[in-house]
């Protein structure tokens, strides 16, 4: 018992002392159980409804939609820009409220709902809220014997937004952000123990080549499977290319801004590590908060209003924004320069930091 004792001991305090093992074994369960825990705590997807100019403003309707939580009622200043977002998805629909002049209508109000197929996964669930809502309000107000008002959809027709054209450009980017981090740190880590860099230095080869040529394969490897990811999903599953050629030639120049800013990042990584069970917890620092709160796997604005500034800020939620507006909704690269324009600041920052830590020997 002394010896079993003794060894349990010395291997425990051995895992303690293992970043890794803490690491995956506690830290990453309560990241992800924090994470579903805002989502399942939420009060269910946003909608943002725009209303059309003569719309009633002032009725029960209205009031109540403007009491739940998951309702944002967006204002613009122009109808082009109102129908750019219907077409395109970004908003639910536009809600018209007219009130009834027949005194003997059971109907106070007529409801109508404008909405396109580009945002049917939200509408789906939108309309019986809103049908949930009226039956709320006649229950407070007649007991059921009439009704505050009827909804009258109206579904236009556009291109049809499918599942796949937000999980593909998700994991797309969970792909590069992963080869970017875990690839290089253990690639330059890896160099510099088997004393390979050491032997590069002995050739005539300069330090920006070393870089140059090893990142250059791994960006044409990373590219090709971008290709394939995309192929799969345009064949497979009709994932949206709405300018065919022209939006995948846009989709791979983005995708190499995004590599080179990911494996600024894997640099870092691979200059800090101290040993090489130290570059999974380092690594996963960086890629796992990403992973869960970009919009990866799920919209942004399924967290709470308190945490989306957060996710705003991280590198890969501009590439996953720039790569939907490219892919669905027709966008160019011009189009999306807020977006290539933070991911090359966070180049800039990252490969400042990277030369102050990476380290050859």
């Amino acid at each position: 018992m002394t010896a079993i004792w003794a060894i349990a001991r010395a291997s425990l305090k051995a895992i303690l002392r293992s970043p890794s093992a803490v690491i995956f074994s506690i830290f990453f369960p309560l990241v992800f159980i924090l994470v579903f825990g805002f989502i399942g705590n939420s009060s269910g997807p946003v909608y943002r409804i725009a209303l059309t100019k003569g719309c009633d403003t002032a009725n029960p309707v209205l009031d109540s939609l403007k009491q739940l939580n998951n309702i944002r009622i967006v204002k613009y200043q122009d109808s082009a820009s109102l129908e750019s977002d219907l077409v395109k998805g970004r908003i639910t629909g536009v809600i018209d409220i007219r009130k009834v002049g027949d005194a003997a209508s059971k109907s106070d109000y007529q409801v109508y709902f404008h909405a396109t197929t580009a945002s049917a996964d939200k509408f789906a669930t939108f309309l019986p809220l809103l049908e949930n809502t009226l039956t709320r309000i006649d229950r407070n107000r007649f007991q059921g014997i009439k009704t505050t008002g009827t909804v009258e959809p109206v579904i236009r027709q556009v291109r049809k937004y499918r599942t796949i054209d937000f999980i593909l450009p998700g994991q797309l980017g969970f792909s590069m952000l992963s080869a970017g981090v875990f690839g290089v740190a253990f690639l330059f880590f890896n160099l510099r123990q088997q004393l390979v860099i050491k032997r590069f230095f002995a050739t005539p080869v300069s330090k920006a080549a070393i870089i140059l040529g090893e990142g250059l394969s791994r960006v044409i490897f990373q590219l090709i499977t971008a290709v394939v990811i995309i192929g799969m999903g345009y064949f497979a599953f009709d994932f949206t290319l709405v300018n065919g050629w022209q939006t995948f030639a846009e989709i791979m120049v983005l995708s190499f801004i995004a590599l080179l800013v990911f494996m600024g990042f894997g640099f870092i990584v691979s200059g800090l590590a101290k040993n090489e069970s130290s570059i999974p917890p380092l690594a996963n620092i960086v890629t796992l908060p990403q992973f869960l709160l970009a919009g990866t796997f799920f919209s942004i604005e399924a967290f709470p209003s308190w945490l989306q500034p957060l996710c705003r800020i991280l590198p890969l939620t501009y590439f996953n924004d720039a790569m939907r507006k490219i892919s669905f909704e027709g966008a160019g690269l011009l189009d999306c320069w807020p977006q290539i324009g933070v991911l090359i600041i966070w180049g800039i920052i990252v490969y400042l930091a990277a030369i102050k830590i990476f380290r050859w020997e």
